[in-house]
């Protein structure tokens, strides 16, 4: 193909909404509902941990930050898909499509560090309860937060800039219900064997040292409990790092799959990436309210306290 012909594509049909054109009402109202749900989950944690002073603790602190990037990383993908649901043309444009790329790494990579840092949280917690409070104190808790969201917007770029390289001579139907690296590369012209390396390495370097951390940190956290005595700590400690181990699980099994592996188009991608982009914003914090007593009786406190004031 001749240069004059490379790189004209400039618009995306995504195919992932095709697959159920007879159920694009009731498919559109079952995401608009479990949206809602995620909006008002997130904010409720979000808001909650804020106003209620017996929160105001890093393992909170971190959580809703988490709320808040599993609110934002939903609203990368589901708004768009919405409107597709409803229209005739699921289109989107070259420009449009590398946006949403960006953002949904950025979220997707600042919540798998952020998961890292609340499980260090936690060790801090359980096998150092005494210095706890010195070590996670408010300036740390912000540091680590920016370095979350400053590594993550540099995986992002990463990932961009390579995005960039990619041709796009046709054809333009991308079977997905989003933008993603692997549905884009699958699609380009251009030899993507360096490109595809350097994506998974990228991908695999974050989850790697982000894995490592993780084991290192439960393997100390289990190491303290099982030398724990104290039936009620044990049982306390098994609960909150229990909802922290579902919430990993759930994010970084999808995520394993999708991206460290080569640009292969497989038909079950696209039910594993709407688990890990819309159901697991929904989970998280159902998991983290059912399984921890403080967050529960903080809401129902935040909550009392509002329906009072307006009565």
């Amino acid at each position: 193909m001749n240069a004059t012909h490379r790189q004209n594509v400039k618009e995306f049909t995504l195919l992932g909404l095709d697959t159920f054109p007879t159920l694009s009402i009731s498919l559109f109202t079952l995401l608009f509902i479990v949206y809602i749900l995620i909006l008002l989950g997130n904010l409720l944690i979000m808001v909650t941990v804020y106003f209620e002073a017996r929160l105001h603790s890093a393992m909170y602190y971190f959580l809703s930050r988490l709320s808040l990037v599993d609110l934002c990383y939903a609203s990368v993908t589901v708004p768009k898909m919405l409107v597709d649901f409803l229209s005739q043309r699921n289109t989107v444009s070259l420009g449009a499509c590398i946006t949403q790329l960006f953002f949904l790494h950025f979220f997707a990579g600042t919540e798998c560090i952020l998961l890292t840092v609340m499980a260090y949280d936690r060790y801090v917690a359980i096998c150092n309860p005494l210095r706890y409070s010195s070590i996670m104190n408010k300036t740390i808790c912000y540091w680590l937060e920016a370095l979350c969201w400053d590594i993550s917007f540099f995986h992002s770029i990463i990932q961009i800039i390579l995005t960039c390289q990619l041709k796009f001579c046709g054809p333009n139907r991308i079977d997905h219900f989003f933008c993603d690296i692997n549905p884009l590369s699958v699609l380009s012209c251009s030899d993507i064997f360096i490109i595809e390396i350097v994506f998974v390495a990228n991908s695999g370097m974050i989850a790697a040292l982000c894995f490592i951390i993780l084991l290192i940190s439960y393997i100390g956290i289990i190491n303290t409990i099982v030398k724990t005595r104290s039936d009620e700590g044990t049982g306390k400690a098994f609960s909150t790092c229990a909802s922290h181990l579902i919430v990993v699980t759930f994010f970084f099994g999808p995520s394993i799959f999708i991206y460290l592996r080569p640009s292969v188009s497989y038909a079950a991608d696209k039910m594993v990436s709407i688990f890990y982009t819309v159901v697991t914003p929904l989970l998280n914090p159902i998991i983290y309210t059912l399984r921890n007593k403080e967050v529960k009786t903080a809401i129902r406190s935040f909550l009392g306290k509002k329906l009072f004031r307006r009565n």
